[in-house]
């Protein structure tokens, strides 16, 4: 026999039995995903009513009471486990008062859990409206508040700048001894600060920040009147400032003179 008819002859073999294993593996594959497939279209089909049967509320919210938040849940349709809008969910959390933000997931077989983290309250801001440490305004009720919290006012806008200039205003104030009860921003943008001692200062538009300092400066130095108390220090000045002063009621007079 020819060299090159005998050699073709031997590879033959080898070739079909490559062939032969490549399809049995591919038909093998092919038959497994079906399996698979009508296995999970069953399980689809038999757990297709799964309901949510639980719900477990994580963040120790301290100001929004946990019944609201599962009150709040339940407006959406819970019927369904694997049909259920965690979006939707979490927009009715978030629109609660407290809510500032929320993450929903479900887990299997049939509990929703809900993690809440709340607004913290640092500030009142123009007497109906609270904010947060970001400086973000919004609105919420609660007695569990501290009474001791700044008052801050300002044109809508304006909310993230005051907060901002309340903190900056209040540390340099606490490091002399002085607290910053409320702040004030008009709608040309002129600063005021009332102090818990019942002094004003009127800062004006510009270089607040050293005029808050020049007030620091000379505070312990100024006169103090035996009649009358501070009322109010302009500082609106490139140098120096202006006092007035409001008398004393009579109680007043009382307790200054018995000190």
């Amino acid at each position: 026999m020819h060299p090159l008819l005998e050699k073709t002859l031997q590879i033959k073999p080898q070739l079909n039995w490559s062939l032969i294993f490549g399809v049995s593996f591919f038909l093998a594959v092919v038959i497994g995903l079906v399996q698979i497939t009508t296995g999970v279209s069953d399980w689809l089909v038999e757990n297709k009513d799964a309901q949510i049967k639980h719900l477990t509320v994580q963040g120790n919210p301290k100001y929004t009471d946990e019944i609201a938040i599962i009150r709040a849940i339940k407006k959406a349709d819970l019927t369904s486990f694997f049909d259920l809008n965690v979006k939707h969910v979490q927009q009715l959390v978030q629109d609660l008062p407290w809510v500032a933000s929320v993450s929903v997931r479900k887990q299997w077989p049939d509990t929703l859990q809900v993690y809440v983290v709340e607004h913290r309250a640092v500030a009142h801001w123009n007497s109906d409206l609270l904010l947060n440490q970001n400086g973000d305004a919004f609105e919420a009720k609660s007695n569990k508040l501290s009474k001791n919290l700044p008052q801050l006012y300002g044109p809508e806008g304006s909310e993230q700048e005051a907060w901002i200039a309340f903190q900056q205003f209040d540390e340099m104030l606490k490091v002399n001894a002085l607290t910053l009860k409320s702040l004030a921003l008009s709608e040309r943008f002129s600063w005021q600060l009332w102090l818990d001692n019942g002094v004003r200062l009127n800062l004006g538009r510009k270089d607040k920040a050293k005029r808050v300092q020049r007030f620091i400066d000379v505070y312990p130095r100024m006169e103090k009147r035996a009649d009358a108390q501070i009322d109010a220090i302009d500082l609106r000045y490139d140098t120096g400032l202006a006092v007035s002063f409001k008398p004393l009621q009579e109680e007043q007079l009382q307790n200054k003179s018995k000190a």
